[in-house]
């Protein structure tokens, strides 16, 4: 399938742009797991910082990286630190600071490290971005005796509304450098699901397209662990994609069951993000058994890295990406993602928008706009 579009083109670039980063990230070993030992043996708390997607890489890799270098990290968004940073930091903090952002021109990017510099006591920063003419990679060469600059490569830096290649490649990259140790042990599993992903956007995407066209007004998104975080974001590019018309959820399994079930009327279709943890497995099966008994809605789609030990006919699409079991959590889950930005790219387009500047009312925009930073 051909689509002239921007976000079409940064969607199936992802695997491509997952490699790349693997290489960057490999020929700076030696000065990325310098910077962390320095910062991480003296006990800074590691602080996972973005704002809307950006600040959604930080919550599924709290859950992700916990058996890693940066095993208690916390997810804080910047748009919480600009406005509460005396909550989260005093003068005996000290933090590592890892920003996340595509353009590094946001307000609240600058101004969470500006603010973060002047509560905490003592602050490193890595910045992971996307633009090299960017603030943030201006202000890491101004500062460069304790900031570590990943600059990803400039495909990334997508040129659509929607951050997609930025954001599943910043994640990627932020797993590897909580790896570093072992990096070059992970090349083959990243390899591998890098090509499995590229297969999957092949094998899929006219059934992806085919889901999108069913009328739909609401969706639902559904992961535990690291795959909430996920889901969260996958929530945002429906929702963004389509300019709102359709109004997204996201929860884990377990806690849709507490209230927010009460959204699913006949109007609304459900992803599900399964986990491939037999123990997970359990509760996440008995959910969607119990919601296919009880409701009649548009669509039930699953997406797994294999093929769920559950009943095919609870699914009408079942997208299977077919990475290398769930041994490494830290890159797996990014992969999920990918499928639901085509549903939001194909409901997009279905809907008559451009998937590249979908807001018709200007309420959004690819860098926000209108946020004045308060100094005092």
């Amino acid at each position: 399938m051909q689509l002239n579009f921007h976000t079409y083109r940064e969607i199936r670039q992802q695997p491509e742009m997952w490699l790349k980063a693997y290489e960057l990230v490999c020929s700076r070993k030696a000065e990325i797991k310098a910077f962390l030992d320095r910062y991480i043996s003296q006990g800074y708390t590691i602080v996972l910082t973005g704002a809307g997607t950006s600040a959604y890489i930080g919550d599924a890799l709290e859950v992700a990286l916990y058996n890693t270098s940066f095993a208690g990290c916390r997810s804080i968004a910047t748009t919480d630190i600009i406005t509460s940073a005396e909550m989260y930091f005093n003068k005996q903090s000290k933090v590592l600071l890892v920003s996340f952002a595509r353009s590094g021109n946001s307000p609240e990017s600058v101004g969470t490290i500006n603010l973060v510099n002047k509560v905490a006591g003592q602050v490193a920063h890595i910045f992971i971005t996307c633009n090299e003419q960017g603030e943030l990679a201006k202000m890491a060469a101004a500062s460069p005796e304790n900031t570590l600059l990943m600059l990803l490569p400039k495909e990334t830096n997508d040129l659509s509304l929607a951050m997609t290649s930025s954001y599943s490649t910043m994640l990627l990259t932020c797993s590897m450098i909580a790896n570093i140790d072992s990096i070059e042990a992970h090349g083959d599993y990243l390899r591998t699901m890098a090509e499995n992903t590229a297969k999957a956007i092949d094998k899929y995407e006219g059934a992806i397209q085919a889901i999108a066209s069913r009328p739909f007004k609401r969706a639902v998104f559904l992961g535990t662990g690291e795959l909430q975080g996920i889901a969260e974001e996958s929530r945002l590019k429906l929702q963004e994609l389509t300019d709102g018309a359709v109004m997204c959820a996201f929860d884990s399994f377990l806690g849709f069951r507490h209230g927010p079930k009460a959204v699913i009327d006949k109007d609304t279709l459900l992803v599900y993000l399964l986990s491939e943890n037999p123990a997970v497995q359990r509760y996440e099966y008995d959910l969607i058994r119990q919601i296919r008994a009880n409701n009649d809605i548009v669509g039930y789609v699953a997406i797994s890295q294999t093929e769920p030990k559950i009943e095919a006919d609870y699914f009408d699409l079942n997208v299977i990406l077919g990475a290398p079991t769930d041994e490494h959590l830290y890159y797996s889950c990014v992969s999920y993602v990918v499928a639901s930005q085509l549903l939001g790219m194909f409901k997009s387009i279905d809907m008559g928008l451009s998937p590249d500047a979908p807001s018709v009312s200007g309420n959004i925009s690819r860098v926000v706009e209108g946020v004045i930073i308060y100094e005092d």
